[in-house]
């Protein structure tokens, strides 16, 4: 089963844990689902299940506190904990992954924390990598706490809002798919009608009455057939 099947059968107070979890141990280094987590519980708020509030409050918490754990695992652990971690988990540690989340940091400083928790990727890399890179933690700090509010509650608002927009959407459909249909009949009868008067006009042979002729006069004759 699934993630997102499964956080549907279990209590509100359970799903407000589970997304903050996974979210935190995520942000520290352990590759998990953590977004998804988050979409499922956004959408089990729109559907009235769990508080979006809290489905984001847990999330921003897990994030920023999970993110802060990582670089302090980071900071102590150094480069040989990604190489120990790559020789163990290659398909998410390994040298290629842990080079382009360097060129990130790099390139972009502190940005690549906050940037990083919208990239997959960089959301496991973040912490710990920014702690081996010694990063000052106030910088950290600062790409951290944006990074964790406007991605956890940016995505918690924007899936919650679409799926009550759709839910009610969901709701008149009934009545759409109804007037809809009324609609599409009336307008098939009516070009039907349309044809077949279209038809009758330029083919009156084929029309079902007797076969007219014309006098030299210009009166109409109708032939009537003559007995043998």
């Amino acid at each position: 089963m699934h993630i997102d099947q499964w956080l549907e059968h279990v209590p509100p107070a359970a799903v407000y844990a589970l997304v903050g979890g996974i979210i935190l141990l995520e942000s520290l280094g352990i590759p998990l689902p953590g977004e998804i987590a988050l979409v499922t519980a956004s959408v089990l708020a729109a559907s009235g299940v769990v508080n979006p509030w809290i489905v984001a409050g847990c999330a921003i918490i897990g994030a920023i506190v999970g993110d802060s754990i990582g670089y302090s695992i980071g900071r102590k652990g150094g480069k040989p904990l990604f190489e120990k971690l790559g020789r163990k988990f290659p398909k998410h540690f390994g040298p290629g992954h842990l080079a382009t989340a360097e060129r990130s940091f790099q390139k972009w400083g502190m940005w690549a924390v906050f940037f990083g928790r919208f990239i997959a990727l960089l959301r496991i890399f973040a912490g710990p990598l920014a702690g081996c890179l010694k990063m000052p933690y106030w910088k950290f700090l600062v790409a951290n706490v944006l990074g964790g509010i406007i991605w956890a509650g940016g995505t918690t608002w924007l899936i919650y809002t679409v799926g009550k927009a759709a839910e009610q959407w969901l709701k008149s459909f009934s009545w759409v798919g109804l007037v809809a249909a009324v609609l599409f009949g009336i307008g098939s009868a009516w070009v039907i009608k349309r044809r077949a008067a279209k038809h009758r006009a330029e083919h009156p042979e084929t029309s079902g009455g007797q076969p007219v002729a014309e006098t030299s006069g210009g009166q109409p004759v109708v032939e009537v057939p003559v007995a043998d």
